[in-house]
């Protein structure tokens, strides 16, 4: 599953997922771009984590990204649409300012991203990867947090879109459906011992996602083993999208 030589952008990858992300795709020996908002200092520790790996990262504002992987690496062979926020709101009580907040973050950034990897994908020739990481919240009700299901399920339609249109051009869209997993998006749940087991009991597997069992998934999503797939999700989700009460 090498991905040496291979140059991958990764947003959001300071932390949680993001990071796992990248650092697994050093480890596969990718040279990395990662994206950040916020925490440049956060980003530059994950850089030299992959720096020590022996593979090249380099951190930047979200705006520049594609140009900068050209930049310094010469192209872009992997685009991973991660980052992601949330704000546990209803339809009723959703702001204007949190609708625009996390459609921005989820949905616009990955739209726009999956657009200008494309485009350099094409111009450089031989095909890429754009992997999306959706939710299981893509396809599956959150009572609560209605926003973040919206910007979810429109990263299906964009996966199964953009797989189509850019099929002719070697490129592959793949969205990758985490489950519940042990990151700082779901700290609250995890500080609550009651609400964690609740959420425990309600997954077939009994417990949370590792952010690296989510990051070896996209490593493989990036190599050659997964050559024949593209325009559909895959879920990570210990099964908890197909459990049952029994009654």
């Amino acid at each position: 599953m090498s991905l040496k030589g291979k140059v991958a952008i990764v947003t959001g990858g300071n932390s949680g997922i993001g990071m796992a992300i990248v650092l697994e795709l050093a480890r596969q020996g990718a040279n990395i771009v990662i994206d950040y908002v916020v925490h440049p200092e956060a980003t530059e520790a994950v850089a030299q984590q992959v720096r020590d790996l022996g593979d090249c990262a380099i951190g930047v504002k979200l705006q520049t990204l594609v140009d900068t992987a050209v930049k310094e690496f010469g192209r872009v062979d992997i685009m991973v649409n991660n980052a992601g926020v949330e704000t546990r709101t209803s339809v009723l009580d959703t702001t204007e300012a949190q609708y625009d907040k996390v459609l921005t973050i989820n949905l616009k950034s990955a739209f726009f991203g999956t657009q200008l990897a494309a485009q350099q994908m094409i111009k450089q020739g031989g095909g890429g990867r754009i992997i999306n990481i959706t939710s299981v919240h893509e396809d599956w009700p959150m009572p609560g947090n209605t926003a973040y299901c919206l910007s979810k399920g429109g990263m299906r339609m964009l996966t199964r879109t953009a797989g189509v249109e850019l099929a002719p051009h070697g490129i592959l869209v793949v969205g990758v459906g985490p489950g519940a997993v042990a990151t700082p998006i779901n700290t609250s749940t995890m500080a609550d011992p009651a609400l964690l087991q609740k959420l425990n009991n309600a997954i077939p597997l009994g417990r949370l996602a590792r952010p690296e069992e989510i990051a070896s998934l996209v490593a493989f999503l990036a190599s050659d083993g997964a050559s024949y797939m593209t325009a559909t999700t895959v879920f990570a989700d210990g099964g908890i999208m197909q459990s049952s009460p029994g009654l």
